[in-house]
């Protein structure tokens, strides 16, 4: 039994008694498809015996929208100081374009790493539900991509497939996209084939390119060798400075797979500071097929992700969560844009 309760029982009692967060207790007594089984019926048993009665005018009024989703930025190092991935200004435009066809509003805020970016925007009123593009390191987020599930706050993310990751996220294949694109260095007759980027759980993403990489290496009958790889993250400084270790190591290699565009162009300018020519000595490919990769001398072949597609995904995925329909996290697709970096085109 359930000891009585001062006064007319609320959500928030309810909350309290069943351990969980105050928005939880809202979802499982509309029959949110967000709540498991067996925390809705826990809910709805301590509801009954608290008498609790849904005040559907007080409900009505807090399920009010705003018409606005927001989008959040988080920030990376550029060289031009504007702090943000060209990738995912790639990647706005699509955003807006959805969100324009769905009747919301874009709310846009850039978010540093150190601040506290999971802040309640729906409890501010000052969006519906949020969009997160990049966040620095997948495990020092978790915390807080974690705290926003608590919440009960709609969101969606930009980021790698994970099995246990918290929330709804939204990614390209980038195992696939790996494999592919060291299959075709590959198949142009490269055999030491290095990769810059970070190889562990710390950025996921990099890490799956750099196993679909491994896996194409082990078709061809190859390992990977470890000394052919450099942690670098998405900027051309990295890039460049991932391959002059690469050159200090004294390790011969005949091609380059960097985990990102950025990381690629960097590499070239270092190739050719040391008088190496791309891709007739050194082959070098990119991921994310940014509009730079088409204009560099020679034009580097990458692995092309769907922004327009992604963007569109990102707001329908968005727009679910926040009218309680069933949503689950989704793979897109890759293709190959091959230039002449790695000796096609």
């Amino acid at each position: 039994m359930i000891a009585p309760i001062k006064g007319k029982a609320t959500s928030l009692d309810i909350a309290h008694l069943a351990g969980v967060s105050q928005p939880t207790v809202s979802r499982a007594l509309r029959g949110s498809p967000m709540v498991n089984e067996e925390t809705r019926k826990r809910i709805l048993a301590i509801a009954e015996q608290l008498n609790y009665k849904v005040d559907k005018n007080a409900s009505n009024l807090r399920r009010q929208h705003s018409g606005t989703l927001a989008l959040l930025f988080f920030e990376d190092p550029t060289p031009d100081e504007s702090a943000i991935n060209p990738f995912f200004l790639s990647m706005l435009g699509s955003i807006t374009r959805a969100c324009a066809l769905n009747g919301y509003d874009l709310l846009i805020s850039f978010q540093q790493l150190s601040s506290d970016w999971q802040a309640d925007y729906e409890d501010s009123k000052k969006a519906d539900g949020i969009i997160l593009l990049g966040y620095g390191d997948y495990l020092e987020s978790l915390a807080r991509l974690e705290r926003l599930v608590q919440q009960g706050t709609h969101f969606v993310r930009w980021g790698a497939v994970l099995p246990d990751a918290p929330g709804i996220s939204i990614g390209c294949d980038n195992a696939q996209g790996g494999h592919d694109i060291t299959a075709h260095l590959l198949a142009q007759g490269r055999r030491r084939i290095a990769f810059l980027g970070h190889a562990s759980n710390h950025y996921p993403e990099f890490f799956e390119r750099y196993l679909g990489h491994q896996r194409a290496l082990e078709a061809a009958g190859l390992s990977a060798d470890p000394a052919l790889q450099v942690d670098a993250i998405t900027t051309e400084q990295s890039g460049h400075a991932a391959t002059r270790e690469l050159l200090q190591r004294g390790v011969p290699f005949d091609a380059i797979f960097a985990a990102s565009d950025l990381i690629a162009v960097g590499a070239m300018k270092a190739l050719h500071e040391q008088g190496l020519r791309v891709p007739e000595d050194v082959a070098v490919a990119g991921f994310d097929d940014i509009p730079l990769a088409s204009f560099t001398n020679p034009g580097l072949s990458t692995v092309q992700q769907d922004t327009k597609r992604a963007g569109a995904i990102l707001v329908e995925s968005l727009l679910k969560l926040i009218h309680d329909e069933p949503v689950e996290s989704q793979t897109i697709p890759v293709t190959l844009a091959l230039r002449r970096s790695t000796g096609a085109g």
